[in-house]
C-alpha cells in the first residue's frame, strides 16, 4: 500500500440551486451562439461560486469574453477530474485517442533511459504514465488534484507514494527528497503562467534531472504574440518560444521537442509539443 496523504481545502458553501440554474442557462447560450448573454450568464456563475468549481473563468477566455485567467481553478480541475473518474481512461485514452504517456516513453528510451531512482509524476490521474513508466524508475510518487483520481491509482498499487494536491504547490512546498525524472503528461493545458512551475520543477530537480511534459498549441498567428491563450476547448495553449524561455530561465536545456497530437476532441486532432529536458549543472 502506498502513501496517501491529502492537500485539499474544504470548499466553502455556495447556492447550489442558483448556481445550477445560471450555469446551465451559460451553457445553453453558449451552445446556441449568444455568447454576450452567456458571458453574463457566467459572470453571474463566478459571482455565485468565487472558487469557480465549474470553471467559468476559462470559458469567458475561451470566448473571448474575459481576461485570460492565469491558470484554471484549482476548485474547477479537481470537481471536473471527481466527476469522471470512473470513466477517465474510457474517455481520455479509447475516445479521445489520448497516448502522450508512451510517446513519453519511447522519447525517453531513445534520448534519456535511465535508469531512473526518484520519478515525480504530476497530475497522475489514474496512473497511465505509472503503467507506462513503472519500470524505469526505482521508486514513483504521483500527484493529483482529484481525490477520487487518487483513490483509482491507489488501487492499482503502481506508485510507491501519492498525494492529494495542486502540482505548482507540490513543487514548490512539498517536503519530500528531490526527483531525477520528473514529468507532467496533461497538466500544463490546466495551466497558463509557467514561472511557478518550472521554478518549482527546478527546486525539485536533481541536477541532471529529465523534465517530461506535454502541452497543448495553437497557430502563432492565433497567439498573436502572446506566451499562452484559453483555447476553444478550455484548455490553455502555449507558444513553444514561451516553453524555451521558461526551460531556459530555470536551468533546463532542452534535449528534444517534438510536435505531437495530444488528444482528439470533436474527431479532430488537438495539435501540442512533447519536450524532453535535463536540468543543467548549476554554475
Amino acid at each position: 500500500m502506498s502513501d496517501h496523504e491529502t492537500g485539499a481545502a474544504e470548499a466553502s458553501p455556495v447556492d447550489e440551486e442558483a448556481l445550477a440554474e445560471a450555469y446551465n442557462r451559460a451553457l445553453a447560450l453558449e451552445k446556441a451562439g449568444d455568447l454576450d448573454a452567456a458571458a453574463e450568464a457566467y459572470r453571474e456563475v463566478l459571482a455565485l461560486d468565487p472558487a469557480d468549481h465549474g470553471g467559468a473563468a476559462v470559458r469567458l477566455a475561451s470566448m473571448g469574453r474575459g481576461e485570460t485567467p492565469t491558470r484554471a481553478s484549482e476548485a474547477y480541475v479537481a470537481t471536473l477530474f471527481d466527476q469522471h473518474a470512473g470513466e477517465f481512461e474510457s474517455i481520455l485514452v479509447d475516445q479521445l485517442g489520448y497516448d502522450v504517456p508512451a510517446l513519453v516513453r519511447q522519447a525517453l528510451e531513445e534520448i534519456a533511459p535511465g535508469p531512473y531512482e526518484r520519478m515525480l509524476d504530476l497530475g497522475c490521474g489514474t496512473g497511465l504514465a505509472g503503467e507506462v513508466l513503472r519500470d524505469m524508475a526505482a521508486h514513483i510518487t504521483g500527484v493529483d488534484l482529484s481525490e477520487t483520481m487518487i483513490e483509482v491509482t491507489d488501487e492499482k498499487e503502481l506508485y510507491d507514494a501519492l498525494y492529494v494536491g495542486d502540482a505548482v504547490d507540490f513543487l514548490q512546498h512539498a517536503d519530500v527528497e528531490p526527483f531525477d525524472l520528473i514529468t507532467a503528461t496533461d497538466v500544463l493545458p490546466y495551466l497558463g503562467e509557467l514561472e511557478a512551475f518550472f521554478e518549482g520543477a527546478a527546486e525539485l530537480a536533481t541536477e541532471g534531472a529529465v523534465l517530461a511534459f506535454s502541452s497543448e498549441t495553437l497557430p502563432d498567428e492565433t497567439l498573436a504574440g502572446r506566451p499562452f491563450m484559453v483555447g476553444p476547448h478550455q484548455r490553455f495553449a502555449h507558444a513553444q518560444a514561451y516553453l524555451g524561455k521558461m526551460l531556459a530561465d530555470h536551468g533546463f536545456a532542452g534535449l528534444a521537442i517534438g510536435d505531437i497530437v495530444v488528444r482528439h476532441e470533436m474527431g479532430q486532432p488537438v495539435p501540442g509539443h512533447l519536450v524532453i529536458a535535463r536540468k543543467q549543472k548549476a554554475d
